[in-house]
């Protein structure tokens, strides 16, 4: 297979050495919009943090060549409606987007939805400083954090809802004429599928039973959707619920994820052609922030492991039929050639590398109307292929459905993330 790669080597600092991945382009992608020409941050370990010091470094000085805030500025001091964009007409909020969809009558197939969906529109790498890194409680960094904490909040302002169609997942039939939906070759195609269980899980709250019980749930799931896999690890999940009542706390230490309020109703990706080979390393030689099995190769097991295929699969399940707040998804092909953007999360110990994306009409969205707890919408965050034989990820947002009742109950399920090897 043919790849645009940067060579991986690895660097004295850190014990054993610090991992810095290939930058792995697929065939005729553009270059990503990133810091250091894409360069992970592993390239810049000092002492074993991860890049962590860089990357703090570099956020500070994005933030004051100014370049962010004037897109913040443009946006504020645009006149009332919508704001024309390079890609289309931009909207500042939901409704005014779904009443320009309403007013050009723009419509979807039969189990698809017009709809309003929310892309950043700066071209250029962000960052974010996670809660549990220690800048926050450093009385002498007070001056940092309010720099970094104001740029996060103008970020989320940098974006601008765009219409789009999202047509029904479960007629991908009638798209891809032979291709199903819940087959590996719609994955291999699209990036998304969708998959079918019945979990013997009893409470998807209990973060513990859902690691005893759904955990392996899911690996059975992954190994026999894809049966050319070797091996499957879910190492983590999160859960959305909106109305939950009880302790919503994260608690890494103990291997609780908490349970989250928002949904991200910002188009994105989790993983990139950097982050998706680093946290498959650090879950196979670290165990870094991992959930499910204890992993045990060396660094040259994982050598090994990973110069075959691997994917990063996510694994959406509601707990009951989906009304409000519906998972979407794009397919790959769409924008197979668009540059994604990085966005840098900072933690203490490593810089994790999520991806945004600006706005095309042509982008081909799905979803899966009235999603049942025995349906699990699929979508790749990540493919080591690069020759652009198969798709390399998916990205994917939440939205509002206009159709519903404004009492509809908002979405509650469980994402589980997983690594699968061949």
């Amino acid at each position: 297979m043919s790849q645009s790669t940067v060579t991986a080597e690895t660097k004295s600092g850190a014990p054993g050495g610090a991992y810095v991945p290939p930058l792995e382009l697929t065939d005729g992608q553009a270059p990503p919009i990133a810091a250091n020409g894409g360069l992970s941050y592993m390239s810049f370990d000092r002492n074993g943090d991860a890049g962590t010091a860089k990357a703090i470094e570099d956020a500070l000085k994005l933030i004051a060549d100014g370049h962010g805030q004037s897109v913040t500025d443009l946006l504020d001091t645009a006149p009332p409606g919508p704001i024309e964009t390079k890609w289309g007409l931009g909207f500042r909020r939901y409704a005014e987007c779904l009443d320009y969809i309403r007013a050009n009558n723009i419509e979807a197939p039969e189990g698809g939805i017009a709809i309003p969906l929310r892309y950043s529109i700066h071209e250029g790498p962000s960052y974010s400083v996670v809660s549990s890194n220690a800048l926050w409680r450093d009385p002498a960094r007070e001056q940092d954090a309010t720099l970094l904490r104001r740029d996060e909040r103008n970020e989320i302002r940098r974006c601008l809802y765009f219409p789009q169609i999202l047509r029904d997942a479960r007629r991908i039939g009638e798209y891809y004429p032979g291709l199903s939906p819940s087959s590996p070759d719609c994955m291999d195609r699209l990036g998304v599928s969708l998959a079918h269980c019945e979990s013997q899980c009893t409470n998807f709250y209990d973060a513990h039973e859902v690691e005893r019980v759904y955990y392996p749930e899911m690996e059975k799931l992954l190994l026999e959707f894809f049966p050319d896999a070797t091996d499957a690890l879910v190492y983590n999940h999160d859960v959305f619920d909106k109305d939950y009542t009880g302790d919503r706390t994260e608690d890494q230490d103990n291997k609780i994820p908490g349970v989250n309020a928002a949904y991200a109703n910002l188009v994105h990706n989790d993983l990139n052609d950097n982050s998706g080979r680093v946290r498959c390393r650090e879950l196979l030689t670290k165990n870094l922030r991992n959930f499910g099995r204890t992993q045990h190769y060396t660094e040259a097991e994982a050598d090994a492991k990973m110069s075959q295929r691997f994917m990063s699969i996510n694994l959406a399940k509601p707990m009951e039929t989906v009304k409000q707040n519906p998972f979407v998804l794009c397919a790959w092909p769409s924008f197979a050639d668009q540059p994604y953007i990085t966005n840098y999360r900072i933690y203490d110990d490593r810089v994790g590398e999520t991806t945004r994306f600006t706005y095309r009409p042509d982008h081909e969205w799905y979803w899966f109307p009235d999603q049942s707890p025995t349906e699990v919408s699929m979508l790749k965050c990540y493919d080591s292929v690069t020759d652009g034989s198969v798709s390399r990820w998916s990205f994917h947002t939440a939205t509002i459905d206009p159709n519903q009742p404004d009492d509809a109950p908002c979405r509650k399920n469980v994402v589980v993330r997983s690594f699968v090897f061949f």
